[in-house]
């Protein structure tokens, strides 16, 4: 099967999305089919090397896509003139101002991308679809994210293929755009999720949250967990030397290292992990050192700081290496989380999780029982939670066990792939869209 999926890029962080989709796409090669990632926006960064998985043009370019949101003339501009500002070099350099853009901004944005056809970067899908058509024969296209299915209604006219879309922590961005945007994104959303083929949500709680906000009253998402490559992660030959909480993920408020900042600190205090020990391993963009220094600050003037390792922007070796020394991990987002693929790095090396009762959390952790929930929002249930992890070891080592054997059985990349595959030829197939039409 010829498969294109369609995936935002960040420019200059690793982002979990895209990481997913660049293991789908190489699960998806493996079992003998002609799968590729085609970038949209900024250039897509990952943690280990592309290889031949990702196209080598990037499309809706940031640049283009703000241009034309903003001043008429872009909207007509020819080929050749927005080529110069495509330049994945031109696009690296102004990634770290993305995240600076204003709140209107991307509101703007958002909505004009969702009318698609209608909205004010028309010009840029017609391009996408050109391409497409001189150099593809694709079987199915797979959007990324439902901000994307703007894209979906001109695509299957045009090209006459079956269009499916992936939902994974949309409402966290929608939400946090200002009025009206918010609203006017919510409600053109909905309307837009006809377009889609088949959307497969990556968790059942996720499926329930976009059933319920855009009003999916005759259409259940398709739900494929995320998956990893497991030969990439495996468990440490001996405990830590020293008992260590682990971070990972994006250095942001809304993943909760402020929270873990201050239940560390509560730990310190405590008799029986006073030697405790906390490695931050994330991504940080410019938009993020002013929270990091925050927390640095504060780490430092209750004297813990240092104890505490920062690892930023690692490799994909690094992250692996760093969470062997890891006896616990602690990810406390203060959002619901659609799912997490840092809970199935640290449980593919062993390491168990300590995670609020929020999101997909609560789903993964009752499937697998290896880890322990917490009060969400709640700086004492978290350290209480982190205190039982580090000083019952026997405990935490058998959910540590159980983590990587939940890993190994129904987390794997070529699980996901499966998965994922089953329902492309099911729509490829004529079967029909999502379970429940």
């Amino acid at each position: 099967m010829n498969i294109l999926l369609l995936t935002p890029g960040t420019g200059n962080f690793h982002c979990g999305s895209c990481l997913r989709d660049h293991a789908m796409v190489k699960a998806l090669r493996t079992a003998g089919h002609d799968a590729r990632l085609v970038p949209m926006y900024l250039p897509q960064v990952f943690d280990i090397p592309a290889a031949d998985t990702t196209s080598g043009e990037i499309f809706f370019g940031g640049i283009n896509v703000y241009l034309q949101q903003k001043i008429g003339m872009f909207r007509q501009t020819p080929r050749w003139f927005d080529r110069w500002f495509d330049a994945p070099v031109l696009l690296r350099s102004i990634a770290g101002l993305a995240g600076m853009a204003s709140a209107r901004a991307m509101g703007q944005i958002t909505v004009s991308m969702l009318k698609g056809e209608h909205g004010r970067q028309a010009k840029e899908l017609d391009r996408l679809i050109d391409w497409i058509q001189q150099t593809q024969e694709p079987d199915v296209i797979c959007l990324n994210n439902a901000l994307l299915l703007g894209l979906a209604r001109r695509l299957k006219e045009r090209l006459a293929i079956p269009v499916v879309c992936t939902l994974h922590g949309e409402d966290a961005f929608i939400d946090t755009l200002p009025a009206p945007y918010s609203e006017q994104t919510w409600d053109e959303l909905g309307r837009r999720m006809v377009d889609a083929d088949a959307l497969i949500a990556v968790s059942h709680y996720y499926a329930n949250v976009m059933r319920d906000r855009v009003g999916l009253e005759l259409r259940f998402p398709d739900v494929v967990y995320n998956g990893i490559a497991v030969t990439c992660f495996q468990p440490a030959p001996a405990p830590p030397e020293h008992p260590t909480i682990g971070y990972l993920a994006r250095l942001h408020p809304d993943k909760g290292l402020g929270q873990l900042a201050d239940a560390y600190i509560n730990l310190k205090y405590r008799d029986a992990t006073n030697n405790v020990r906390l490695c931050v391993i994330g991504a940080q963009t410019p938009a993020d050192r002013r929270f990091v220094q925050k927390i640095r600050t504060r780490l430092e003037r209750a004297h813990v700081a240092g104890d505490v390792r920062w690892h930023i922007n690692v490799s994909h070796g690094e992250k692996a290496a760093l969470l062997h020394s890891l006896s616990v991990l602690s990810v406390p987002a203060t959002y619901g989380e659609a799912f997490g693929l840092y809970l199935l790095e640290a449980w593919a090396c062993g390491v168990p999780v300590v995670q609020p009762r929020s999101g997909a959390f609560t789903e993964l952790l009752e499937m697998t029982s290896a880890g322990i929930l917490c009060k969400p929002d709640d700086t004492e249930s978290l350290a209480d939670a982190l205190f039982q992890a580090l000083t019952n070891r026997e405990e935490s080592a058998q959910m540590g066990r159980r983590g990587r054997i939940a890993v190994l059985e129904q987390f794997t990349d070529e699980q996901m792939a499966d998965r994922f595959l089953s329902v492309l030829r099911r729509v490829v197939e004529g079967g029909g869209q999502c379970n429940g039409l």
